[in-house]
């Protein structure tokens, strides 16, 4: 069973849509192509799948595998940095608790107003399009379909679906509609795949990097590169370079695991949802 929405705000969880109970899960059905051990056990370790012009291949069901901070049962505190020193992302804290966001002194106070607000503007509230840092650690699953000249990411949270163009074209120059998913294009240097996002909405309903409120403009480009090191393992390092909202760049790390004899599950935030009458005008 899934973990469902995870913790974020008080009022972003205390969502009135109802996830449908384990009764109501599709029935199991092995993924194929998954490499596994004698007991029929996937083998998560197994070596890098890839495309049949030899391109690491990123197709699959990917679900956030842990961020920085936080505590075992009784054992010591997670790491909040990869061993390079790249701060560990996390839902609620988009370079993890305790790493300090070189933010412009508007963006600070913005986002302290955001806190003292309980988040209750943050889009997931309103069951909109939550940004793509909030979708890369948020609890429910994604699913990456890889083809010669796009790449698509489903999100199970509410219901989203991103574009990651592959075939060379260039950043759009014709000052577009900004979108809630920005603009992608993507590219591989050797086994990363790199892509580039601008074009984004940034006003106060999309700009949110994560459940504290650290906002973003429509300034943001995004920088992001795919590992797959492994079968079982992605690592996605984000680079936030957004002049109007922080004095410099900064990069942070995602790590996500796949997620196999499973499917997505629809999730239609705005049926049957109450909470928002809940919230103070």
């Amino acid at each position: 069973m899934r973990s469902g929405l995870g913790k974020a705000t008080i009022v972003a969880f205390l969502m009135a849509t109802v996830a449908p109970s384990v009764r109501a899960q599709w029935p199991s059905y092995p993924t194929a192509g998954v490499p596994r051990a004698a007991d029929g056990k996937p083998n998560l370790e197994a070596p890098t799948p890839r495309t049949a012009d030899g391109k690491v291949d990123f197709s699959g069901i990917w679900t956030r595998a842990g961020g920085g901070g936080g505590r075992g049962r009784g054992g010591p505190p997670a790491p909040t940095t990869t061993s390079e020193g790249i701060p560990l992302s996390q839902f609620g804290e988009v370079a993890g608790r305790g790493y300090e966001l070189p933010l412009q002194p508007w963006a600070a106070e913005l986002k302290k107003k955001r806190m003292a607000d309980n988040s209750k503007d943050n889009p997931d509230v309103w069951c909109l399009p939550i940004g793509l840092m909030q979708y890369h650690n948020h609890p429910q699953p994604r699913q990456m379909v890889q083809t010669k000249n796009l790449m698509l990411i489903t999100y199970e949270s509410n219901y989203g679906l991103r574009y990651i163009y592959m075939d060379g074209r260039p950043a759009p120059g014709n000052e577009p509609t900004p979108w809630w998913f920005g603009y992608s294009r993507g590219w591989f240097e050797g086994d990363t795949l790199v892509v580039e996002t601008t074009n984004f909405r940034g006003d106060e309903k999309a700009g949110w990097l994560d459940v504290a409120g650290s906002p973003y403009t429509e300034s943001l480009k995004m920088t992001e590169r795919f590992r797959r090191p492994n079968f079982g393992t992605l690592e996605i390092d984000v680079t936030i370079d957004d002049p109007k909202a922080y004095t410099k760049p900064f990069t942070v790390r995602v790590n996500q695991r796949i997620m196999v004899d499973q499917e997505m599950m629809e999730f239609i935030c705005n049926e049957n949802e109450r909470s928002t009458a809940h919230i103070p005008k």
